[in-house]
């Protein structure tokens, strides 16, 4: 948590941008911000804006760390699986008979037995990926770079 109190100005602003770009990425399709161009058969759960402000909030600060601070070397960056985290919240927090690829697997039927109920798993493994994939980054930004010179003169 101490690299994020170091982080820049401009690193937080892009966290912010970032959080709110990926709520509205999320909650317009899946009509948990009223809109005339989406709908939904099942009403949201009320854990849905909840988890999607979690990993909103996760997402966007793991997006703030790909911004280079003025007093960071250029080093290789690590991508790790943050976006599978913002795909599952997606399917976790849409309607379960409204997601086209859920009815084509499972029916309607099927995606009211079946898939709802796992919704709130789907939303508890996306927190835990994007976790995963802050602290990989986070830490990444502790270790101390490699160069390849060094590297050789040591073997």
């Amino acid at each position: 948590m101490g690299v994020l109190v170091a982080w820049p100005a401009r690193r937080w602003l892009v966290a912010l941008a970032a959080t709110a770009v990926f709520v509205l990425l999320v909650a317009v399709p899946t009509d948990l911000v009223d809109t005339p161009v989406f709908g939904r058969e099942i009403p949201p759960t009320w854990w849905a804006w909840p988890a999607l402000l979690v990993s909103s909030l996760l997402g966007g600060l793991l997006t703030a760390t790909y911004v280079r601070a003025p007093s960071q070397p250029d080093r290789a960056s690590s991508r790790r699986g943050g976006w599978v985290g913002g795909l599952l919240t997606y399917f976790a927090v849409g309607c379960p008979v409204c997601n086209k690829l859920v009815l084509l697997a499972l029916g309607s039927a099927g995606a009211i037995t079946w898939f709802e109920p796992f919704q709130p798993v789907l939303q508890g493994v996306a927190v835990l990926v994007l976790l995963w994939a802050l602290r990989s980054r986070l830490l990444g930004e502790l270790s101390c770079p490699t160069t390849e010179s060094g590297v050789l003169a040591r073997a």
